[in-house]
């Protein structure tokens, strides 16, 4: 014990962290990494289009339909770049159901040229939620990347949306079997 005399403290609280982090981290040690693989960057987005209830009207897979503000266009046949999406996210559209999400828009920012008296009977419904200018550009982000081209929903993305194979998915198996499956299906109960 005579050693641990002849080095400061603070040498000892160094070997120690030293040989605890070494401790800590075998799979490093092995060439294995030790970090989680990496996740989708636009994960952020797709939480905010839930959260803000992007698919009461849009739907999980963004081909619109009816909803509570009416028949939602679809994000899967828009021809909006990301900046067009960001500002119908934040402003809303005039004389339709899609409504804004930026605080403060109509009153403290102008939105199309308007405040709230401009619009009148034109002035889109507020968000149930407000969000910030992050969040907003992370929807887009999101839409561009996942919804916008992207043709009729697959079984594999709703899977994806909903982190699990949920039931609502079901019918977009079905709609994916194979010609050649269908086929030999049919053979079998004759």
């Amino acid at each position: 014990m005579m050693i641990f005399n002849r080095f400061p403290a603070a040498a000892i609280m160094l070997l120690v962290s030293v040989v605890a982090l070494n401790f800590s981290m075998p799979a490093t040690a092995y060439g294995q990494s030790a970090q989680a693989p990496p996740s989708d960057p636009t994960n952020a987005g797709k939480a905010v289009f839930s959260r803000a209830n992007c698919v009461g009207c849009h739907k999980w897979h963004g081909n619109g339909g009816g909803g509570y503000g009416g028949d939602a266009l679809s994000l899967r046949k828009t021809e909006l770049t990301r900046d067009q999406i960001i500002e119908a996210v934040g402003f809303g559209r005039a004389c339709t159901g899609m409504p804004f999400f930026m605080r403060g828009a109509y009153d403290e920012v102008k939105c199309h040229g308007m405040n709230r008296q401009d619009a009148g009977a034109q002035m889109p419904p507020e968000g149930g939620t407000f969000l910030r200018p992050k969040d907003i550009e992370a929807v887009a982000d999101y839409v561009i990347a996942h919804i916008k081209g992207a043709g009729e929903p697959t079984y594999a993305e709703c899977v994806a949306f909903f982190a699990s194979a949920s039931r609502v998915c079901d019918v977009y198996k079905t709609q994916e079997q194979k010609p050649e499956d269908a086929v030999a299906n049919t053979g079998k109960n004759q």
